[in-house]
């Protein structure tokens, strides 16, 4: 009879542990980036803040509809090439995760922004600027950045009304990403009265741009305009210098304005001439960016780039708008995105009806002794 009871206890305390682990549900968020590659330090960083956000909200032990909350990161590598991104998109689509952070870049973002559309996934940007994503209107689709409309158009206003530039030559590297932005440039420069003198393209794998530099030297340009990222901006930098271009200010948005521009221009002196400019406030003037900052830095010394904090401010953007549905569904959830009143560690965070992000701020940045400065 005892053994008998013994055994039913067992039992009872079996059926409790097996209803326990029953009511924990494992909730999948997607994150893509390139994490191999020339830019593969800006992944990194990004699968970092998204990695970090995951593990803060699971130490809070979140209850959402009823169930205990295990988040888990998918993340997944697009190596910034947009067939890889679209597949990427398609894995995550087919792995049933409840929403995306990501793409890092345009090139990749918006043709992925359709696969999440169609298999009705929300994904939320913190790094993607081509204001061409948010175009076909996707409910799905959300950007927490300045787009490149105004980063353009803040580094145009500077080089006419402050430094009263005359004239620009302007070179991109045919990614969306910097055709884009060099476009904003140059339409916004011409209506302040800068005269273009030269256009020159380039890719986003080229590290040699001599021919292309020694043809915009001969049109004597007060500064130059890169469409582009930093493996391409730090040896054009050092390739100015060889060519004398020392006095020649260097414009560029988001994607030149990293710390590690400042290793790959290798000691040239033409550093100190780049203005570029990113979407948000300086780490210094976010609500939470210096104590977040500390935070990731003790967890990944020296790997801290641009986009981190607006990657670990999606992942939690996107668990608060679960909480406010009730639900991990993203048919029931993803309409609380877009009314959010969010208080992340880059800013407030709530959404035009277009999934573009109300009053963005842009901060514009120039290079002291070797250091990224903001400037305003």
């Amino acid at each position: 009879m005892q053994l008998k009871l013994k055994l039913t206890a067992v039992a009872a305390i079996a059926a409790v542990a097996g209803m326990a682990s029953a009511q924990e549900q494992v909730v999948k968020i997607g994150h893509v980036a390139p994490v191999s590659g020339a830019q593969a330090h800006y992944g990194k960083d990004n699968e970092n803040g998204a990695r970090m956000a995951i593990e803060e909200l699971n130490a809070q032990g979140i209850t959402i509809g009823g169930k205990k909350i295990k988040f888990e990161l998918q993340a997944e590598d697009d190596a910034a090439d947009p067939k890889q991104g679209t597949a990427a998109a398609q894995k995550l689509c087919d792995a049933k995760v409840a929403g995306v952070v990501g793409h890092l870049n345009s090139g990749t973002t918006i043709p992925a922004s359709k696969v999440y559309n169609d298999c009705g996934i929300p994904h939320v940007t913190g790094a993607a600027t081509n204001p061409n994503l948010t175009k076909p209107g996707y409910k799905t689709t959300f950007r927490i950045i300045a787009n490149d409309n105004a980063l353009g158009a803040g580094l145009a206003f500077y080089a006419a009304d402050t430094l009263k530039l005359k004239t620009v030559a302007i070179i991109d590297d045919r990614t969306a990403y910097g055709q884009g932005v060099a476009n904003v440039f140059k339409k916004v420069a011409a209506e302040k009265g800068m005269k273009v003198v030269d256009e020159q393209f380039t890719t986003d794998k080229a590290t040699d741009f001599m021919a292309i530099l020694t043809a915009i030297k001969s049109k004597n340009p007060d500064a130059i305009f890169f469409g582009g990222m930093d493996p391409q901006g730090g040896p054009m930098l050092r390739q100015m210098e060889q060519l004398g271009m020392g006095n020649v200010k260097y414009f560029g948005g988001d994607g030149i304005c990293t710390s590690e521009i400042a290793k790959l221009a290798a000691g040239a002196k033409t550093l100190s001439n780049v203005v570029c400019a990113e979407g948000g406030a300086s780490l210094d003037k976010m609500p939470g960016g210096k104590a977040w900052k500390a935070k990731y830095d003790a967890k990944y010394p020296g790997q801290f780039q641009v986009y981190s904090p607006y990657t670990y401010d999606a992942t939690h953007l996107i668990v608060d708008a679960m909480k406010r549905a009730n639900s991990v569904d993203p048919k029931v959830y993803t309409p609380e995105l877009l009314k959010s009143q969010y208080k992340g560690v880059t800013s407030t965070i709530a959404f035009e009806p277009n999934g573009e992000m109300k009053n963005p701020a842009i901060t514009l940045y120039v290079y002291k002794d070797g250091k990224k400065t903001p400037l305003n």
